[in-house]
């Protein structure tokens, strides 16, 4: 078990467990996380921001991402192919959307956009700013490119419950500027 790739890989069983038990005892958690990002997000005001079409016992953003969507452009994750950075397309509340890679929702139409503010889902998170995602490393290619490119802001949504105080990171990990639960936000 010395392998990191094993560590992380019995990581994401122990984080999608507690995600999954959080968000089956929700009890208006990810509302109160919601709020707690828009308020944080005041600042970032029309700013292209991206979120996220939930999967499974994410956090949805979408509420989010309504009322941002009144405050600027807001845009949606696209997988093109693996191992490569995401694209985003511009996404509005009542706009159409189809099935894209991995199940995530699309915009039907496409419209690339180039965010400022990435709103990133997770499995877990350390108070370092770190993140364990599902190990295709979309997010971190994302981030490292349009950090190359300019100034993003990336900020995670999670449950308090994903947080792990031994998540190992590597070289290739991209940090996080924020994160964003029912409880509280850390900055980094």
């Amino acid at each position: 078990m010395n392998d990191i790739r094993d560590v992380k890989a019995q990581l994401r069983q122990r984080a999608k467990a507690a995600r999954d038990l959080a968000h089956a005892q929700d009890l208006g958690a990810a509302d109160q996380a919601t709020k707690m990002l828009l308020g944080f997000l005041t600042p970032h005001k029309g700013k292209v921001t991206a979120g996220y079409m939930p999967l499974g016992s994410e956090i949805d953003p979408r509420p989010a991402m309504s009322v941002l969507h009144g405050r600027g452009p807001v845009a949606v994750p696209v997988v093109e192919a693996r191992a490569q950075p995401l694209r985003f397309d511009r996404w509005t509340p009542e706009g159409a959307m189809v099935e894209g890679a991995f199940g995530a929702l699309i915009p039907a139409q496409s419209e690339p956009v180039i965010p400022e503010v990435v709103i990133v889902p997770m499995l877990a998170f350390n108070r370092a700013g770190h993140r364990l995602g599902y190990g295709g490393g979309f997010y971190d290619r994302t981030l490292e490119k349009l950090r190359a490119s300019g100034p993003v802001f990336a900020v995670g949504l999670v449950y308090a419950a994903q947080e792990l105080a031994d998540l190992p990171v590597e070289p290739t990990d991209a940090p996080l500027d924020a994160i964003v639960t029912e409880r509280e936000v850390l900055t980094f």
